[in-house]
């Protein structure tokens, strides 16, 4: 179906209806199938296509500039009822953050290290505040940056492709773009557990993890997009019903147990420890083949990552999503002035050596002081919401 352009303008003084004539122009640029950012209008659903599909549409600058701009847009037009937004047909939603150019930046010294994490965070937050319905369809790897732009919406429709993670801990940065506000809160202790070993939950599994609102089958995706779109002037019940309607559809997995429900006892104990020491401390002593493999993982993870997260969670807890993001803000330009995330990058994405040498190199060696540091407030440079 082809791209509404222009459709009815608002009434607005001539020079601001300008401005509106270009965005909409713009708009209808930007669906160009070479794009990286497709945004269309169709009947009253603004669309957002993630289109990066050779590096599993991971977000650069431009296009996280772009998706703020045009949801503060589409939230304000009377004719928008509500945003979709996903990835070409394949095998990624999104697998985060173009973490490779944010890394390339950092060693150049240019300010993309503060403006990319300051925009992040204002689109996450932006999602999570958005007055329209927005129905994110993450089918396929959804990881990081991915998870920040679907799961502060209202809805989040998983498929049997769906994978999510936060892996942020292999790589020397943090669980961010929101982390700290929605892994606690998942039951018992699974937040902290996926924050820390960076665990992959697949398919049916991200809905019964409380992380997805619903479970579609990813064939039936096109035909569900196609009747949101044909919804007139929809309420978010009307949304709801629809979305409904698809999930008890479905029967892929449905018998299937939880994959992590026969643990979650060893989880909530473990992983209730106040220290990440304490966590080692307590997988060594359970001795079991799950704890061995966790403890195994947590070895591999960047030791001030680990100390930097579990503070994020714990404090994340009890404050506001907008809070939390101000705390990441503050965390990501302390984790970019370390040496750990330069060379996680070198060994998960450049080298590939899957063998990073981190500095520190063990838990005991990252001081409480250091901890402290990386959450202090950067006065006029904090992140203003």
């Amino acid at each position: 179906m082809a791209a509404r352009v222009l459709g009815r303008l608002p009434r607005v003084k001539p020079f601001n209806r300008l401005q509106v004539i270009l965005q909409h122009l713009k708009m209808s640029k930007q669906t160009d199938s070479t794009a990286e950012l497709l945004l269309e209008k169709r009947g009253g659903a603004g669309i957002i296509t993630l289109n990066r599909p050779k590096i599993l549409n991971a977000l650069n600058f431009s296009m996280i500039q772009q998706m703020h701009s045009q949801i503060k847009t589409w939230e304000k037009d009377p004719e928008t009822f509500l945003i979709i937004i996903k990835g070409p047909e394949g095998k990624a939603f999104c697998a985060g953050g173009d973490i490779r150019a944010i890394a390339d930046a950092g060693k150049a010294g240019s300010r993309l290290i503060q403006d990319f994490f300051r925009v992040e965070y204002s689109l996450n937050n932006a999602i999570a505040t958005c007055k329209k319905p927005y129905v994110a369809l993450i089918d396929g790897i959804t990881m990081g940056g991915g998870v920040g732009v679907s799961v502060h919406g209202r809805f989040r429709v998983a498929t049997e492709k769906t994978v999510f993670a936060m892996p942020e801990t292999a790589i020397g940065l943090f669980p961010d773009v929101g982390g700290g506000y929605f892994l606690p809160r998942l039951s018992g202790k699974m937040g902290y557990f996926l924050a820390l070993t960076g665990f992959r939950l697949k398919g049916r599994d991200v809905l019964k993890a409380g992380i997805a609102t619903h479970f579609v089958d990813s064939e039936k995706l096109p035909a569900l997009q196609k009747d949101l779109i044909a919804l007139e002037s929809p309420s978010t019940e009307n949304i709801a019903d629809l979305l409904n309607s698809y999930h008890v559809k479905s029967k892929v997995d449905l018998e299937k147990e939880f994959v992590l429900d026969e643990h979650m006892e060893k989880i909530n104990s473990i992983f209730s420890a106040n220290t990440v020491e304490e966590i080692v401390q307590k997988l060594k002593q359970d001795g079991s083949p799950f704890a061995a493999k966790q403890l195994e993982t947590l070895n591999k993870m960047s030791p001030t990552s680990l100390k930097i997260t579990l503070r994020q969670l714990r404090e994340g807890a009890s404050m506001s999503l907008q809070e939390v993001l101000r705390m990441e803000y503050r965390l990501s330009q302390a984790c970019l002035k370390g040496p750990d995330f330069y060379e996680g990058v070198r060994a998960v994405l450049i080298d590939k050596d899957h063998s990073p040498r981190w500095r520190p190199a063990a838990l005991e060696e990252v001081s409480d002081q250091f901890v402290d540091d990386c959450f202090k407030p950067l006065g006029s440079n904090d992140l203003k919401l």
